[in-house]
């Protein structure tokens, strides 16, 4: 029987992952999880915000120009009640997007107390510990009374 043999059509797949609960099957993917040359300076592009607080939990959000480097970032703020002691620090993981020039980082920060000042810079560094050498003034929020919740910028709605 003339034709095409099965075994000519069994190829070497394509990279498929899953990334933020979408399917990518791309040969660019690859490119994007390799390294890219750091930047010769990162800088604040939206300044620190907070984007959502709870009585005991809020979420600070801030954009740069896209650092480089590692593909594994982790966004970091330092808070404290006292704004000259911010001697807690909470991070959250990143994997950057070596083809957009900016890059939006999202810190949830737990344990908070209700009803309380908080004040908080932000920085980023590379997943190694290499700081990214950025970093912002000091900003401050206040949590909302226990069951309350703040929404400063509120996805549209439908």
């Amino acid at each position: 029987m003339g034709g095409l043999s099965v075994n000519k059509l069994l190829m070497k797949p394509p990279m498929i992952a899953m990334v933020g609960g979408l399917v990518c099957a791309s040969p660019t993917f690859a490119q994007m999880s390799q390294s890219a040359p750091k930047a010769q300076s990162v800088t604040i592009i939206q300044q620190p915000n907070l984007e959502s607080a709870h009585d005991d939990t809020a979420i600070v959000r801030w954009t740069t120009t896209n650092p480089g480097g590692s593909p594994e970032h982790f966004g970091v703020v330092q808070y404290g009640t006292n704004p000259n002691a911010l001697t807690q620090t909470a991070k959250s993981h990143i994997r950057l997007n070596q083809g957009h020039s900016n890059t939006m980082f999202r810190v949830r920060i737990d344990g908070l107390q209700p009803g309380t000042t908080y004040y908080y810079k932000v920085t980023s560094m590379e997943a190694n510990g290499t700081s990214d050498g950025v970093g912002s003034e000091v900003s401050q929020f206040t949590t909302p009374p226990p069951g309350d919740r703040i929404m400063n910028n509120p996805q549209p709605s439908g």
